[in-house]
Parts: structure tokens; sequence; C-alpha cells
């Protein structure tokens, strides 16, 4: 009604529809979506709902200068890491319809112009984010780019009858800025608690509450090494979801962080053959080498799941190091 572009947050993501609604501007956490970096930046006003907004390092910070209004149904919440101009405490669902009516009072059952101004400029920003992303998106190089897994997943299997979930660490943040998500609950976003392999139980749980949805949750090697056995508990309850390895044989978001003890003992450096591993725990599997096949490798595992079977899809990719605006606003 207000011609409000609307971001959410990565536990939000899937709220609007990242694929056809007009106004949304994709996902902020320590990665960004292309349209709502730019906006969030150049913003005068930030209507925040159903967020606590506690400082973090994996939370968008809102910049200074801001006209900000905090929604939020816990008191600990307001005033605990911005002030707040303007706070609001109460059930999100219920501070949005208030406002709504409010807004429609307040235009006389006038319809609000700007629609197509405000919905242009995002679709012009997001149209210049994906080119700037395209050669990664779409790279045929070996060992495959794990943003080309991403870009065939949306290709391959429609967003709005899927649930896709990430894992901590270097999935969350290739997989949660251009994923276009479709539809309510089609996204569990998370990672700020860093327990890898937590994706895994996720999916199974979206497959339980949604057993028409193609349910997908994406792993490194780490987190495979963490929690990969359980594969055989999706196996064994007959939940078909599909897990996405990642495998880049390296714990490679730590790159920093364990430059000492990598340089003297190798920490980061992971292996195994999980396709081998899936398939000895009664799962169907592939290994994928070749990006060309990619799209192909998920249709069939599309299929597997609809013939009720587990499925686990290893790509042999490079350790890509590159995030979309990455950082404390950057």
């Amino acid at each position: 009604m207000l011609q409000v572009p609307v971001m959410t947050t990565m536990e939000g993501k899937s709220a609007i529809s990242e694929k056809r609604h007009p106004l949304a501007l994709g996902v902020g956490s320590n990665v960004m979506a292309g349209p709502a970096y730019h906006f969030l930046k150049d913003a005068d006003l930030v209507f925040a709902v159903g967020s606590s907004l506690t400082d973090h390092g994996l939370v968008t910070p809102i910049p200074p200068g801001k006209i900000l209004i905090h929604a939020t149904n816990d008191p600990v919440d307001l005033h605990k890491t911005y002030a707040v101009d303007h706070p609001i405490l109460g059930d999100a669902k219920l501070v949005l319809r208030q406002f709504i009516d409010c807004c429609r009072d307040l235009l006389g059952g006038k319809a609000r112009s700007g629609r197509e101004e405000v919905a242009g400029r995002i679709a012009e920003l997001r149209e210049a984010w994906f080119a700037e992303w395209m050669p990664k998106l779409t790279s045929g190089e070996v060992p495959i780019n794990p943003y080309r897994v991403v870009w065939e997943l949306m290709q391959a299997a429609d967003p709005a009858e899927a649930i896709v979930t990430h894992d901590s660490g270097n999935p969350r943040y290739e997989v949660m800025p251009f994923y276009q998500t479709d539809g309510p609950r089609t996204y569990l976003g998370w990672g700020k608690s860093h327990q890898l392999g937590t994706g895994l139980g996720l999916v199974m749980g979206a497959k339980l509450a949604a057993p028409e949805k193609f349910c997908v949750n994406f792993m490194g090697d780490s987190a495979f090494g963490m929690t990969g056995m359980d594969f055989e508990t999706a196996v064994r309850a007959n939940l078909p979801i599909c897990t996405v390895v990642l495998k880049n044989s390296s714990m490679a978001v730590e790159t920093l962080h364990m430059k000492v003890s990598h340089s003297q003992f190798r920490t980061r450096d992971v292996g195994g053959d999980y396709a081998d591993i899936a398939r000895s725990l009664g799962g169907w599997s592939e290994r994928i080498e070749d990006p060309a096949e990619i799209g192909a490798a998920f249709l069939r595992a599309i299929e597997q799941n609809r013939e009720g079977k587990a499925a686990l899809l290893e790509f042999i990719t490079c350790e890509e190091m590159a995030y979309s605006h990455f950082g404390p606003f950057g």
C-alpha cells in the first residue's frame, strides 16, 4: 500500500517472495543482496518488524542517521542496540495490521503513487547486481564454483515448491543472497549460532512438515564430517530429502582465523568420498565434477525424491572466498 521496499533478515528470508514481488530487496546479514545494500544505505527511515536488532557479527548493522521505528514483542530488545525514535511493543502480525488500517485512513482510500518508480529502481539494482555476479553464477571453471550450484538449483527447481536451507559457514554466504525464494517458509535461514550440520536436521523437519516439497540442505565438508552420518536417519525414516555437499576439501571460511594452525598442522584440510558414504547408508547419490552436469543432477535428485529415496549430491568445488557485500556494511 505504501510502496515501501522490503528487505528481510537471514531468519526472515522467504517472508516476501524475492522472485515475484516487485518491492522485495532480498536479504541482509553480514552478506547482503545488492538491492538490500543500496536501499538500506540510502534510506532515511527504517521500520524494523519482528527483529531484535541485536548487535552481532552476522547481522546487518543499520547505518547511522536513520529515523528508526522498531516493533518487537520483547521489551528487552527496545533500545538494546540502537536509540530507537519510535519503539513499539507488540506482536508483528497485529502491529502490521494496525499500521495498514491507520495508513488506509490517512490515504483516504486512495492508492499511493510511485510504485512503478520504486519497483523500477529495485529491478534496475537487482539486474546490475546479478550481472556483476553472473561470471561466478554461470562459471564453467573446474573445480566447480559453488555459486554455479546455487544458480543451477534455481533453474532446476520451482522455488515455490521447494524448501531450502544452508549450513553455517561458506554455504550460508553463498546460498543466502542469491537463492530467490517464492513463498512463506520456503527458506529456513539460520547460522548465527554456528553449529555445523544443523541444516541437515532442519531439512528433515521441513520434509516432515511439508512432504510435498522438494527439501534441500547445503553442507560443506566440515559440516558433513560433524553430522553427515545422520543422513542415515533420513533413509531410515523414509524422508526423501536432497543433501547438497559443496566439497572443496577445506574449511575455507576459517582461512584467516586458522592461518597459523593450518600452516603448521593443515587443520583446515578435510577429505572423504561423501557420495560413497551416502550410498553405503542406503541413499541415492552422485558425485559431480563437471559444471555442465549440475542441472541434470538436480533433476535426477528431484526424481529420486519423488520415488521416496533420500538423495545426496556431492559437488567438487573450488575454495570460493568472494561474498556479496561482506562485512560491517560493505
